[in-house]
Protein backbone atom coordinates (compact mmCIF):
# COMPACT_ATOMS: atom_id res chain seq x y z
CA UNK A 1 0.00 0.00 0.00
CA UNK A 2 1.38 3.35 -1.65
CA UNK A 3 0.79 5.71 1.94
CA UNK A 4 1.08 9.15 -0.58
CA UNK A 5 -0.16 12.40 0.16
CA UNK A 6 -3.28 11.44 -2.27
CA UNK A 7 -3.98 8.29 -0.03
CA UNK A 8 -3.97 10.67 3.39
CA UNK A 9 -5.96 13.52 1.47
CA UNK A 10 -8.44 11.08 0.27
CA UNK A 11 -9.24 10.02 4.47
CA UNK A 12 -9.32 13.50 5.56
CA UNK A 13 -11.95 14.09 2.60
CA UNK A 14 -14.10 10.79 3.27
CA UNK A 15 -13.79 11.56 6.94
CA UNK A 16 -11.80 8.26 7.29
CA UNK A 17 -10.25 9.55 10.62
CA UNK A 18 -10.84 7.07 12.92
CA UNK A 19 -7.82 7.60 14.56
CA UNK A 20 -8.75 10.79 15.48
CA UNK A 21 -10.00 11.11 19.10
CA UNK A 22 -11.59 14.53 18.32
CA UNK A 23 -9.64 15.93 20.88
CA UNK A 24 -6.02 15.77 22.89
CA UNK A 25 -5.60 12.22 24.21
CA UNK A 26 -5.43 12.15 27.73
CA UNK A 27 -1.43 10.76 28.40
CA UNK A 28 -0.49 13.70 26.12
CA UNK A 29 -2.56 16.36 27.75
CA UNK A 30 -1.13 15.02 31.24
CA UNK A 31 2.52 15.11 29.80
CA UNK A 32 2.23 18.84 28.48
CA UNK A 33 0.44 20.36 31.87
CA UNK A 34 3.65 19.30 33.48
CA UNK A 35 5.76 21.11 31.04
CA UNK A 36 6.97 24.29 32.59
CA UNK A 37 8.92 26.05 30.12
CA UNK A 38 6.76 27.74 27.63
CA UNK A 39 9.81 28.79 25.51
CA UNK A 40 10.52 25.17 23.97
CA UNK A 41 9.86 24.70 20.54
CA UNK A 42 7.41 21.46 20.04
CA UNK A 43 7.06 19.46 16.55
CA UNK A 44 3.73 17.37 15.94
CA UNK A 45 4.89 15.38 13.28
CA UNK A 46 2.16 13.76 10.81
CA UNK A 47 -0.31 16.20 12.63
CA UNK A 48 -3.77 15.49 11.08
CA UNK A 49 -5.96 17.29 12.80
CA UNK A 50 -3.51 17.88 15.40
CA UNK A 51 -5.42 18.88 19.04
CA UNK A 52 -2.60 18.52 20.53
CA UNK A 53 -0.40 21.32 18.65
CA UNK A 54 -4.29 23.41 19.29
CA UNK A 55 -4.29 22.26 23.02
CA UNK A 56 -0.21 23.48 23.59
CA UNK A 57 -1.21 27.32 21.82
CA UNK A 58 -3.93 27.21 24.55
CA UNK A 59 -1.69 26.96 26.89
CA UNK A 60 0.92 29.52 25.86
CA UNK A 61 3.38 27.48 23.93
CA UNK A 62 3.77 29.47 20.87
CA UNK A 63 6.97 27.79 19.36
CA UNK A 64 4.80 24.96 18.09
CA UNK A 65 4.76 23.11 14.32
CA UNK A 66 3.04 20.64 12.71
CA UNK A 67 3.74 18.62 9.85
CA UNK A 68 1.74 16.56 7.53
CA UNK A 69 1.95 15.28 3.80
CA UNK A 70 -1.86 16.10 3.64
CA UNK A 71 -3.02 19.64 2.36
CA UNK A 72 -6.09 18.86 3.35
CA UNK A 73 -4.99 18.05 7.17
CA UNK A 74 -3.21 21.46 7.23
CA UNK A 75 -6.44 23.17 5.86
CA UNK A 76 -8.22 21.72 8.58
CA UNK A 77 -6.13 23.05 11.60
CA UNK A 78 -6.00 26.51 9.53
CA UNK A 79 -9.84 26.19 9.29
CA UNK A 80 -10.04 25.19 12.92
CA UNK A 81 -7.35 26.95 14.67
CA UNK A 82 -7.02 30.65 12.69
CA UNK A 83 -4.75 32.19 14.87
CA UNK A 84 -2.30 29.20 14.35
CA UNK A 85 0.50 30.57 12.55
CA UNK A 86 0.81 29.49 9.07
CA UNK A 87 4.36 29.38 9.20
CA UNK A 88 4.48 26.67 11.62
CA UNK A 89 1.71 25.11 9.67
CA UNK A 90 3.95 23.16 7.16
CA UNK A 91 2.64 20.79 4.40
CA UNK A 92 5.35 18.45 3.89
CA UNK A 93 7.02 14.86 3.89
CA UNK A 94 8.93 14.47 7.93
CA UNK A 95 11.88 12.88 6.04
CA UNK A 96 12.21 16.38 4.14
CA UNK A 97 11.83 18.37 6.95
CA UNK A 98 14.42 20.43 8.26
CA UNK A 99 15.29 22.44 11.56
CA UNK A 100 15.82 21.75 15.39
CA UNK A 101 13.31 21.42 17.76
CA UNK A 102 13.48 20.76 21.83
CA UNK A 103 10.53 18.31 21.93
CA UNK A 104 8.83 16.01 19.53
CA UNK A 105 5.38 14.92 20.64
CA UNK A 106 4.23 11.62 18.70
CA UNK A 107 0.77 10.59 18.54
CA UNK A 108 -0.18 8.18 15.78
CA UNK A 109 2.26 9.11 13.42
CA UNK A 110 4.93 6.35 13.89
CA UNK A 111 2.24 3.69 13.33
CA UNK A 112 0.99 5.68 9.98
CA UNK A 113 4.01 5.25 7.81
CA UNK A 114 5.00 2.18 6.09
CA UNK A 115 7.00 -0.50 8.65
CA UNK A 116 10.15 0.04 6.51
CA UNK A 117 10.56 3.68 7.43
CA UNK A 118 10.60 2.76 11.00
CA UNK A 119 14.47 2.74 11.71
CA UNK A 120 14.69 6.09 9.08
CA UNK A 121 12.27 7.61 11.53
CA UNK A 122 14.05 7.22 14.44
CA UNK A 123 17.20 8.20 13.08
CA UNK A 124 14.94 11.49 11.44
CA UNK A 125 13.61 11.93 14.53
CA UNK A 126 17.54 12.26 16.36
CA UNK A 127 18.36 14.54 13.24
CA UNK A 128 15.58 17.21 14.11
CA UNK A 129 15.90 17.22 18.22
CA UNK A 130 18.62 19.64 19.85
CA UNK A 131 21.29 18.39 22.05
CA UNK A 132 19.35 16.50 24.33
CA UNK A 133 16.25 17.58 23.16
CA UNK A 134 12.95 14.66 24.00
CA UNK A 135 10.84 12.59 21.97
CA UNK A 136 7.48 11.95 23.95
CA UNK A 137 4.22 10.13 23.00
CA UNK A 138 2.43 7.09 22.73
CA UNK A 139 3.13 3.94 20.51
CA UNK A 140 1.24 1.29 20.01
CA UNK A 141 1.86 -2.29 21.80
CA UNK A 142 -0.30 -4.77 19.53
CA UNK A 143 0.25 -6.42 16.41
CA UNK A 144 -2.30 -4.17 14.52
CA UNK A 145 -2.78 -4.18 10.85
CA UNK A 146 -0.53 -5.84 8.07
CA UNK A 147 -1.62 -4.28 4.82
CA UNK A 148 -3.26 -1.25 6.12
CA UNK A 149 -2.35 1.97 8.98
CA UNK A 150 -2.16 1.58 11.90
CA UNK A 151 0.25 -0.65 12.31
CA UNK A 152 1.58 -1.84 15.16
CA UNK A 153 4.57 -3.78 17.32
CA UNK A 154 6.45 -4.63 20.26
CA UNK A 155 8.30 -2.37 22.83
CA UNK A 156 11.18 -5.05 22.26
CA UNK A 157 11.09 -4.67 18.62
CA UNK A 158 10.73 -0.53 19.15
CA UNK A 159 13.95 -0.68 21.52
CA UNK A 160 15.88 -1.62 18.98
CA UNK A 161 15.14 0.73 16.35
CA UNK A 162 15.18 3.52 19.19
CA UNK A 163 18.43 2.63 20.98
CA UNK A 164 21.30 3.65 18.55
CA UNK A 165 19.65 7.26 18.91
CA UNK A 166 18.21 7.64 22.32
CA UNK A 167 18.53 6.95 25.63
CA UNK A 168 15.27 5.10 26.13
CA UNK A 169 13.86 6.77 30.03
CA UNK A 170 10.45 5.42 29.49
CA UNK A 171 8.89 2.90 27.21
CA UNK A 172 6.35 1.02 29.47
CA UNK A 173 2.28 0.35 29.56
CA UNK A 174 0.30 3.51 29.22
CA UNK A 175 -1.86 3.57 32.49
CA UNK A 176 -3.84 6.29 31.28
CA UNK A 177 -5.22 5.57 27.82
CA UNK A 178 -8.31 6.31 26.84
CA UNK A 179 -10.44 3.14 27.22
CA UNK A 180 -10.68 1.67 23.44
CA UNK A 181 -6.57 1.61 24.05
CA UNK A 182 -6.39 0.49 27.07
CA UNK A 183 -3.49 -2.11 27.68
CA UNK A 184 -2.67 -1.72 23.86
CA UNK A 185 -0.43 1.64 24.10
CA UNK A 186 2.85 1.80 25.32
CA UNK A 187 3.95 5.19 26.94
CA UNK A 188 7.46 6.73 25.90
CA UNK A 189 10.24 9.34 26.54
CA UNK A 190 13.33 9.51 24.91
CA UNK A 191 16.62 11.90 25.24
CA UNK A 192 19.03 12.20 21.72
CA UNK A 193 21.70 10.99 23.01
CA UNK A 194 25.09 13.03 22.97
CA UNK A 195 27.49 12.90 19.87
Amino acid sequence: MKLTEEYWNNCYQSNDTRWDLGKISPPIEAYISQLQDRELSILIPGGGNSHEAEHLLSKGFKDVFVVDISPFAIANIKSRVPHFPSNQLHNKDFFKLNGTFDLIIEQTFFCAIDKNLRSSYAKKMAELLNSEGKLVGLLFSTPLNEDHPPYGGTIKEYIGYFEPYFNIEIMDPCYNSIEPRSGREVWIKMIKKGK
